[in-house]
């Protein structure tokens, strides 16, 4: 870097300069803010110079693909392959869903991922009461494996992967996916993807869960070790910062609590005498992307470094593989509005720029009209069009970790890192990530982040366009949204009655019981005997009811 003489001369000319330019600059033009500070509240300055990072030794940078990672996990990121472009996609039936995958494959995209209806997160098969009006309408309905079968049908296991978005039932999804591809005959160390698994941050966040924290992690700890064992391309879990900010926290906190929530995994796991070199390589993340540009670019790359130091100096980490994050992300949801939604086009390509400039592995860009409801065609077909445009028209991609050596984006990297080990030590203060989360922790810091970022929304000091600024007077919406079709229910219905009519039911009994049975002792691995329910076409509700008559359900202690 620079030596104490340059520093010196640097620092002399930058106080001459505010003495002169700058003093008489701003006599005759006041700034319009006595002081700048990032989305997360972290001070920024007027502008910045090597002194900001003379601390930082060029190792703390260092190259792509080399440890701490900093500047991305690959030596040539997407000069060898561009990030992957997985848009979400989910609603109605198995059948439903399949057309609008088959439709973004042929618009160019290069990975699945599936959103699952809201009875299919909680564990409720389609005839529950409780999933009545809900069945398809926010991401597709499966219930048994022939959902799933028919969500697949036509599709290459072995050569696209596939990302589902579930977390409290995500290991009987999992299962099921399991299960298509043998009776395909695929070859397991050909199957890549992740299923999101991440039943923390629910506890944290999201709010969708079924069992207590314990027994929830066992079954998460399950699915690594199969994984491990049978799976070799395949991410068990995606740990998830996505949900944590789209709840409100800061940047800051999704990050700190995102590595939290892997620590506690990374502990899980290595209880069960898995070695940490073992399964570590197919840890994946799932950041959001905000819309705070270069707060969101320095936040991936202190993730990376973070997460290196991470799993080295706390858990022996040896291979560099088990060092190395890799992470999708999304664009942040909750920054979408209703009025003005063509906006959304724009906030999403910026959101998304500020990804691929931070080493993003694979992106979901969202559709224009999601404040409204799930994607349209159009829509998705802009968003996707977003990324292709990154692509291959900016020669962003041209260059690995473009902003690298930047004074504002290396001294904001270094803050964001320093802000997060602090977070990290009060929570091991406190006991660790799931005594943090009975308490409270993270709830109560994420809920006061919302409101103060709501206070700040409806004051007008944190300007939305469209919503507090530039506003304008309220008209009709000519956006055309997605439609669920009415009938789609009862033929989700439909299917699952004439399966439970149709299959050896004593067959599934005496698995159900096999699986209570396995469930009782924390040794055996239930991913085996789910694998044989589904294949016996049990249904989803059926296998979670089993287990919560073993494991209980989880009631939340209320933060206020």
């Amino acid at each position: 870097m620079f030596d104490r003489d340059e520093l010196k001369r640097i620092a002399d000319m930058r106080r001459d300069w505010e003495e002169q330019e700058l003093r008489e600059f701003l006599e005759r033009q006041p700034e319009n803010r006595a002081e700048g500070r990032t989305a997360s509240g972290l001070r920024t300055k007027r502008v910045y110079t090597p002194e900001d990072i003379a601390d930082t030794p060029f190792d703390e940078i260092g190259l792509p693909g080399r440890y701490p990672f900093t500047r991305g996990p690959y030596p040539t990121m997407y000069r060898g392959r561009l990030w992957t472009m997985r848009q979400i996609a989910g609603y109605g039936t198995g059948e439903d869903t399949n057309l609008r995958f088959r439709y973004l494959i042929e618009q160019g995209q290069t990975g699945l991922s599936v959103d699952f209806d809201m009875p299919t997160l909680m564990g409720y098969d389609s005839d529950d009461p409780r999933s009545l009006g809900e069945v398809g309408r926010e991401g597709v309905a499966i219930d048994t494996i022939e959902d799933m079968e028919a969500l697949f049908a036509g599709i290459d296991l072995e050569k696209i992967s596939v990302s589902m978005t579930i977390n409290p039932t995500a290991w009987i999804l999992f299962a099921m996916y399991v299960a298509v591809a043998e009776a395909r005959g695929c070859d397991p160390k050909k199957l890549s993807g992740t299923v999101q698994a991440d039943i923390l941050k629910e506890y944290v966040a999201q709010k969708e869960w079924i069992f207590p924290i314990r027994p929830s992690m066992r079954l998460l700890r399950d699915v690594i070790v199969y994984c491990t064992e049978h799976l070799p391309r395949y991410n068990p879990i995606n740990i998830s910062g996505y949900h944590i900010n789209e709840a409100g926290s800061t940047s800051v906190q999704e990050l700190a609590f995102t590595m939290a929530n892997a620590i506690a995994c990374v502990e899980e796991v290595t209880r069960a005498g898995i070695g940490v070199d073992q399964f570590a390589p197919r840890l994946a993340f799932f950041f959001v992307a905000q819309a705070d540009f270069f707060e969101e670019v320095a936040k991936f790359r202190a993730a990376r470094r973070i997460w290196a130091k991470i799993m080295k100096s706390r858990f022996g980490a040896r291979k560099g593989e088990s060092m190395r994050l890799r992470f999708h992300c999304q664009t942040a949801a909750a920054t979408l509005t209703k009025p003005q939604p063509l906006n959304n086009i724009v906030r999403t390509a910026l959101q998304a720029l500020s990804a691929i400039l931070g080493g993003a592995q694979s992106l979901h860009t969202n559709g224009l009209d999601e404040a409204y409801t799930i994607p349209s065609e159009q829509a998705m077909k802009v968003a996707l069009r977003t990324q292709q445009i990154i692509a291959e028209e900016t020669r962003v991609p041209n260059v690995v970790d473009p902003l690298g050596g930047s004074y504002y984006v290396e001294a904001l990297t270094n803050e964001i890192e320093a802000a997060v080990f602090e977070i990290l030590r009060k929570v091991d203060e406190m006991g660790g990530t799931i005594r943090a989360i009975e308490e409270g922790f993270f709830q109560r810091a994420i809920a006061e982040s919302a409101y103060e970022y709501a206070r700040r929304k409806e004051s007008g000091e944190q300007p939305v366009v469209g919503i507090n600024k530039y506003v304008d007077r309220p008209e009709p919406s000519t956006i055309e949204t997605h439609r669920l079709d009415p009938a789609s229910e009862a033929r989700q219905l439909q299917r699952l009655r004439t399966t439970k009519m149709t299959r050896d039911t004593a067959r599934v009994e005496g698995l159900l019981d096999q699986l209570a049975e396995c469930a009782r002792d924390p040794s055996k691995n239930l991913i085996g005997p789910t694998i044989e329910l589904v294949k016996a076409r049990a249904s989803m509700g059926e296998i979670v009811q089993r287990l919560r008559a073993v494991y209980g359900s989880y009631v939340e202690a209320p933060v206020f």
